[in-house]
């Protein structure tokens, strides 16, 4: 008897698995079939001549410091990891900066660019952040001249007006031995 009545447990185990895995590979099927449908392109996603003119801009801004600076720094591997390290330094990221600064001189890249960039960075002060890419605007600008400044408002007061009118006459101070 017990023999039958685990010989019937074992079929009855063999047709509840048969039916589960039915069930859970046709279901997978199916997600499967309308996570593909459901896929279009996001509204915020760049399209191809966005991609396109992204790249090219890249590629100008890499051509641009390999002219303007002379020696690795302006080498397109220095410009690449120094303007990151910079950027991650700004975002206070140190850890994750201090790594890429060691690929950045691996490559034989000079510390020092890395420094007065940053350097040039923190004299311009805060950054809009409103305003998209002004961190990799910014960070690019100071990579190609780390000795730019920050442009100062020329606000002066006016000089005040040299003694138009007379001053007040002061009374003669006496003499301490004079009489009276």
């Amino acid at each position: 008897m017990r023999r039958l009545l685990f010989g019937f447990q074992t079929t009855a185990l063999r047709y509840l698995a048969i039916a589960g895995l039915t069930v859970m590979f046709s279901v997978s099927g199916v997600v499967a079939q309308s996570g593909a449908q459901d896929q279009k392109p996001a509204a915020n996603s760049p399209s191809a001549a966005d991609v396109a003119k992204d790249s090219q801009k890249k590629t100008d801004e890499f051509v641009e410091a390999t002219q303007a600076i002379n020696g690795p720094a302006g080498n397109p591997e220095c410009v690449w990891l120094g303007r990151r390290v910079v950027v991650l330094m700004w975002r206070d990221d140190l850890d994750t900066a201090f790594r890429h600064l060691d690929l950045y001189d691996r490559f034989g890249c000079p510390g020092g660019h890395v420094q007065a960039t940053f350097r040039c960075l923190v004299r311009f002060g805060a950054l809009d952040p409103k305003v998209p890419d002004s961190l990799n605007g910014r960070v690019h600008a100071c990579w190609i001249n780390p000795n730019a400044q920050p442009q100062t408002a020329a606000v002066t007061a006016p000089a005040p007006a040299a003694a138009a009118t007379p001053a007040p006459a002061q009374p003669e101070a006496k003499p301490a031995d004079a009489p009276k």
